[in-house]
């Protein structure tokens, strides 16, 4: 378990600690998926001497503590206006890139690693906390495997016409998302907020870096249709 005192933001919170935990009311801890929750309210809980709840939602969580009003639970969402509890949300890995450094020193010692740890594992941003950070590690532990940089940066747009620039950004965002999902495809759908099925029609499309898929050459309708246009306009330096 992560240390309290290396959780971005204890620095703020972790002052009010004792203070926290002597207080009568229940404990609504939220932050986005892999931020800490979890750990913290079990640990609390633990400190508390109480019963805790890891919450699928808000609604779960205030059906849980309509019958444990002292109890702590750990949710993503914030608490709703007026609960009668206390509510603390963890920040981001992101809000607090200070805490890296410390926290990607203890993950690698759990893992018996010796320092120094590579530097691109506290690469920004990274999405899922310390959740992201755990895998990092492990991945770099067992595969050998780093973040990927984009180092060809973001297309440079040299084309005028919008379809052929929405084309080449299309490329980019996929490779980027497959690189920071190490290939993983299910992730790297989760990343753009599209289905798994429209992953592989962009990967026919553009290839993985990954893996070394090459793309297939095919150009979508809007490329094809604009370029089309462009073949047949009439040669201006003719008369």
């Amino acid at each position: 378990m992560i240390p309290l005192a290396l959780l971005p933001g204890s620095a703020q919170w972790g002052a009010h600690l004792d203070e926290l935990l002597a207080r009568p009311e229940a404990l609504w801890i939220c932050g986005a998926p892999g931020c800490g929750a979890t750990s913290l309210a079990a640990e609390l809980a633990a400190r508390r001497g109480v019963n805790w709840l890891d919450a699928a939602s808000t609604e779960e969580a205030l059906a849980w503590l309509a019958g444990h009003p002292k109890g702590i639970v750990a949710v993503h969402q914030p608490a709703p206006p007026a609960l009668p509890c206390l509510a603390l949300r963890l920040p981001s890995v992101e809000e607090h890139p200070e805490a890296l450094p410390g926290l990607l020193a203890h993950l690698a010692r759990e893992e018996g690693l010796l320092p120094p740890v590579p530097p691109a594992l506290a690469a920004l941003p990274c999405p899922g906390n310390l959740r992201e950070l755990r895998n990092r590690v492990l991945r770099w532990k067992l595969l050998g495997q780093l973040p990927a940089s984009d180092a060809a940066g973001p297309p440079r747009f040299e084309a005028e016409d919008l379809a052929t620039n929405l084309h080449e950004l299309e490329r980019f965002l996929l490779h980027r998302a497959l690189r920071r999902a190490y290939g993983n495809r299910v992730e790297a759908a989760r990343r753009l907020g599209v289905s798994r099925r429209q992953v592989y029609l962009l990967i026919g499309r553009h290839g993985d870096p990954v893996r070394g898929e090459a793309a297939s050459g095919a150009l979508p309708r809007r490329v094809l249709k604009r370029r089309t246009v462009q073949n047949s306009s009439p040669d201006p330096n003719t008369r």
